[in-house]
């Protein structure tokens, strides 16, 4: 059974990264063009030390949502003899993100003005 810092961590945990991995996806595929589902996952790993890496099923919903939402697109190429699905930023995306780029920076710029380093 969870103790009550456990359960709050894991609450707040929660709800910090579904946000902070759509930002994240955006951002790869800004820089890095189009990439398939595993292959984000996989920079996601490495950038992050393995710390900040979705799980699979909520990588795919993330996707699912950004589409939904025109934020990135969707194209099946073959690779290898297998096809893969390849995720894109759109123009709408990316004029979305450069809006939640400011917003990141000042979000930044307040955190380390609490915690005393500005």
């Amino acid at each position: 059974m969870l103790n009550r810092k456990e359960k709050a961590l894991k609450k707040l945990r929660k709800e910090f990264r579904s946000g902070l991995y759509s930002y994240l996806v955006l951002l790869l595929l800004e820089k890095d063009g189009e990439l398939h589902g595993y292959a984000i996952r996989k920079r996601l790993e490495e950038l992050s030390n393995g710390r900040v890496v979705p799980s699979e099923g909520a990588l795919y919903d993330i996707l699912k949502s950004l589409k939904k939402i025109g934020l990135v697109q969707d194209e099946w190429v073959e690779v290898g003899g297998r096809p893969r699905k390849y995720y894109s930023l759109t123009g709408f995306g990316r004029e979305v993100l450069d809006e939640l780029k400011g917003e990141i920076r000042e979000i930044i710029q307040v955190v380390e003005r609490i915690e005393g380093r500005w």
